[in-house]
């Protein structure tokens, strides 16, 4: 009897020592990844919200569940600047940001030179190519922040309330909400209008109190944001070409197994190339749907909107120089020259 009570008690002591490291081994496995970003979560209306969706699907498929990703939309982890902040610390393990990185890279202006790009097509190309690759090194070099892939956030556009835009000269004395950055202020200075920084949250408010004429941004956001209800004209003069990074800590990365790595990686490019589906279309339809909500659209010819280029390129070029120097301006201009060559062939 003793000694099948011992066998017994050994058994059990072995089922539960088995056991324990079946736990161990399946908490080591379940990684969890929270993805903060800024935008909608519907993911037909916003361009980060199916690049969030797109994410999260491809990546708990491909790693048959151990790797549980969180996704946080609608400024759920905090702003843009936050999110940044958390990526770098570690606290958050991803983000899908636009413009406030230049505020933790400042080689990411170069981007906000206006008229750089004739088409997403062509600014795919720049940004998955090597200047991307070359722009995403520096940046993991600089910040410890990892560039998996580059999404897009748009074109954007200038709109007002006072009248049609077809030329510079019509754009002088208006009063243009901005974002909160002097690349932005220099751009709308050069055009003859009056540059004013205000929040996204106010902007609305702003227009509706005509404490500003007009603003800039994509048409998905006009169309989404119901600007057409405080403002009466946009041109589509695309001056600016909007770029997301996902990024992620690369402490963590680095913790994490090859073939997790390549999964991330991957599906994080698939769901870039998904979010700038969804803001192309969202583009594409919001035109005809300001115009049914009374908007006056009007699509500038190449002269036209050449003159908006010659205007406004070089003061903030110039600008951008001052702040992060010539060489990935002449990386940029270069990249773009080789993209534009490979589209006409």
């Amino acid at each position: 009897m003793k000694r099948t009570a011992v066998l017994v008690g050994f058994m059990v002591g072995c089922l539960f020592v088995v056991s324990g490291w079946g736990i161990v081994s399946h908490l080591q496995a379940a990684t969890e990844i929270k993805l903060g970003h800024v935008d909608p979560a519907d993911v037909c209306i916003s361009k980060k919200g199916a690049a969030g969706a797109t994410f999260k699907g491809l990546v708990e498929g491909g790693s048959g569940g151990s790797v549980n990703v969180k996704v946080f939309p609608a400024s759920q982890l905090g702003n843009e600047r936050e999110l940044i902040e958390g990526v770098k610390l570690g606290t958050i393990q991803m983000a899908f940001v636009s413009g406030a990185i230049a505020g933790f890279y400042k080689p990411a202006q170069v981007l906000d030179i206006p008229y750089l790009f004739s088409s997403g097509p062509v600014a795919w190309k720049v940004m998955d190519g090597w200047f991307g690759k070359e722009l995403a090194a520096d940046i993991l070099k600089q910040t410890g922040m990892r560039v998996l892939a580059y999404g897009e956030t748009g074109f954007r556009n200038f709109t007002n309330s006072k009248g049609p835009i077809k030329s510079p000269a019509d754009m002088k004395g208006l009063k243009i909400r901005v974002m909160e950055t002097p690349v932005y202020v220099n751009m709308v200075k050069a055009l003859g209008a009056a540059p004013t920084p205000i929040a996204w949250s106010e902007t609305d408010t702003a227009l509706q109190q005509k404490v500003v004429d007009g603003q800039e941004n994509p048409v998905a956001t006009i169309m989404q944001a119901k600007l057409y209800e405080v403002q009466k004209y946009m041109i589509l003069d695309g001056h600016s070409y909007g770029c997301d990074f996902f990024l992620i800590n690369d402490k963590f990365y680095q913790g994490l197994p090859k073939e997790t790595q390549e999964l991330l990686k991957t599906s994080a490019y698939t769901a870039a190339v998904v979010g700038r589906g969804v803001q192309h279309l969202n583009s594409a339809t919001g035109i005809s749907e300001v115009q049914t909500k009374g908007m006056q659209v009007y699509a500038p010819t190449a002269a036209e909107r050449a003159q908006f280029k010659a205007a406004t390129q070089k003061p903030v070029r110039d600008y951008v120089e001052s702040q992060i120097g010539k060489t990935w301006i002449d990386k940029l201009m270069k990249a773009i020259q080789e993209a534009e060559a490979e589209m006409v062939k």
